[in-house]
This record gives C-alpha cells, structure tokens and sequence, in this order.
C-alpha cells in the first residue's frame, strides 16, 4: 500500500495565470487584437465563469472554448465573424503548453515528498485539456516527480463528479484510504473529494474558511507548502 497524494494542477502545483496571461498576450496580439490589462482581466474573469458551468455540465468543452474567445474578440471591439474562435484556442492551449510556471516552492515541495514520505505517490488530478496540462507539467521539470496523471479532456468527465475519482482509483488500484486530495478549488477538489469519500486538503484557503470546511467536510487546510508538507506528512503516519 502506498500513500497516494492526488493533486489538483492549477493554482495547487502550477501557476495558472501567470501562463495564462503569458500565452494570451503572445496570440492576441499575433491574431492583430489589442492586448491590455483590462482585456485579460475579463478574460480570466468570464473564462472562471464558464469552467464552473461545465463542471455543473451545462455547457460542453467545446462552446466553453468557442464562448471565451468569442467574448475577448468582442471586447476588443472585432467582429467574431472574421476570426475562427476554436482555432485561437487551440493557439492558446498550445502556448500555455510550453510556458509553464511554477508555484514558487512547488518543485522542491513535490521533491521533498518523494524523498522523505516513504512509499508516496503523487498523482495530479486536474479539469482542462490534455496538452495543455501535460505540456506545462514536462515544461517546468514536475514530470520526473509524478506517478500518473489524469485529465478530464482524457477521461471524458469532470471533478467534481464521483466518476471521475471512480477512474482514478480504479487506475491507481489501491484503497481509498491511501489517498487524500489536494487543491485550491471548493467546487472542483473539495466537492470532488467530498463526493468521492476521500480525504482532503484546501490548499491556499479563502474567505469564509468555516463555512467551506464544513459544507466541503474539509479535513486540512495549508496556507503554504511548509505548512501543507506537515499535515501531508502527519497524515501519512497514520495510514
């Protein structure tokens, strides 16, 4: 039996906006559009918007990726009807793919797990394309510390529904009480993890923290890598 970490990708192991940003202002401004602050932050803005609905399911990947690109060409005042928004996007996922950026400390945070927790396994878990995903992962080193990934494009459904945790562990192959997720999102990771029965941990918790830990049935929280390392470890002890 081993300890399996499952960890969200974005925001838990991997700056998401920082290649975000990085990626829409390299194909925004090759597309011709302009590119300022206020553009990215309504893009980041209503992009969030449209992940939370699908993973409610009710709109599909592909009118996510159309929708958020046919906002931002708006909102640089274009006419959507001259550019061809799937294919910015396969633009986009494919740039973020190969610029990825680290949380400062993740690296040597996913380390020092591998050396000093006895028999772990680090797994990500994540909601988002494939090549995007494991592009930016082989781009900033975390591929040689990680056991296997899983990708909602890949499997066919989303955190936080119970099916996708089903294919993990059936994946994994060991018991649920060898695994404890970790991530930033209380509707995707903590609802996942509450939904699945599996122990968890909200990383880099905000607002009302209380609330979410009970609605969530949250068993950690950690403000930082120090502080989620110790809980990850105490954990291990004792299973």
């Amino acid at each position: 039996m081993h300890h399996n970490f499952l960890f969200d990708l974005d925001q838990t192991l991997l700056d998401f906006h920082a290649s975000e940003r990085e990626a829409l202002e390299i194909v925004v401004t090759k597309h011709g559009l302009m590119f300022h602050e206020d553009i990215y932050r309504r893009f980041k803005e209503y992009n969030k918007s449209l992940w939370l609905e699908l993973e409610k399911g009710t709109i599909s990947r592909t009118e996510l990726f159309t929708m958020r690109f046919n906002d931002l060409i708006q909102n640089c005042g274009c006419d959507i009807t001259k550019f061809d928004a799937l294919k910015i996007n396969d633009e986009f996922i494919y740039t973020m793919s190969v610029n990825g950026i680290l949380m400062d400390g993740a690296l040597e945070f996913v380390k020092k797990i591998k050396e000093e927790i006895q028999d772990s396994r680090i797994y990500i878990i994540s909601n988002g394309a494939t090549v995007n995903a494991t592009g930016r992962i082989r781009s900033t080193g975390l591929d040689k510390y990680i056991d296997g990934i899983y990708i909602s494009e890949a499997l066919g459904v989303n955190k936080p529904s119970v099916e996708f945790f089903d294919i993990c562990l059936k994946d994994i192959g060991e018991q649920k009480g060898s695994c404890i997720v970790i991530g930033d999102s209380l509707t995707s990771d903590m609802l996942g993890a509450k939904n699945a029965s599996l122990r968890s941990v909200w990383f880099m918790p905000q607002g009302d923290i209380g609330k979410a830990v009970s609605a969530y049935n949250i068993d950690y929280c950690a403000s930082s890598f120090d502080e989620l390392f110790a809980i990850l470890s105490k954990w291990a002890e004792h299973n």
